[in-house]
């Protein structure tokens, strides 16, 4: 009763509390998605990045890549164009490769055992690794081509950027598939 009481009492009195630290941090919101016109192809990737009013979209395309690599790609690009480490991120992806190996502990496991039994695209993922330590993640799966205006602009951006005319090298894909010749 006392707990309702002073709550009340701090409404009423104009009282502020002192703000949490998830007040204090700003959050980040980061819509991606990957795409390749054949798996492997060319690919590419696109990410929206929110934070209050402000809104930046990303983009790039590969001349031969997976779609899965990409996929990883847009959230790394994503979290690389933060200038601010300690930031809250929620990512939003149709990308249940990348939302379950972050959000069900594969990864952590992955790099515990250093990729073993093949993983791959290790590269990316250790890239990505390192990345989300600087910040405060949480992924969400949503679902592709559907409904969702940002998920359906992210593809738009990737699919654009996969059939772009200056492709990139994705030298961890290009390498890796040299070492199989």
């Amino acid at each position: 009763m006392i707990t309702i009481a002073h709550g009340l009492f701090a409404i009423f009195a104009g009282y502020q509390s002192k703000p949490t630290l998830s007040q204090l941090v700003p959050q980040v919101i980061i819509y991606t998605d990957g795409s390749s016109r054949g798996n492997p192809g060319p690919g590419g990737y696109g990410a929206i990045l929110m934070a209050g009013t402000h809104r930046k979209e990303l983009s790039g395309g590969y001349r031969l890549t997976t779609n899965n690599r990409m996929e990883l790609m847009a959230v790394i690009k994503g979290l690389e164009a933060l200038k601010k480490t300690g930031t809250r991120v929620v990512v939003y992806s149709d990308s249940q490769y990348v939302v379950n190996a972050v959000e069900k502990g594969w990864l952590n496991k992955w790099v515990a055992t250093n990729f073993a039994g093949g993983k791959k695209n290790k590269d990316l993922w250790l890239k990505f690794y390192h990345l989300m330590r600087r910040h405060s993640l949480r992924f969400v799966w949503v679902k592709g081509h559907a409904n969702n205006p940002y998920n359906n602009r992210c593809d738009e951006l990737a699919t654009q950027a996969a059939d772009g005319k200056h492709l990139l090298v994705d030298d961890g894909f290009e390498q890796a598939g040299q070492s199989l010749l």
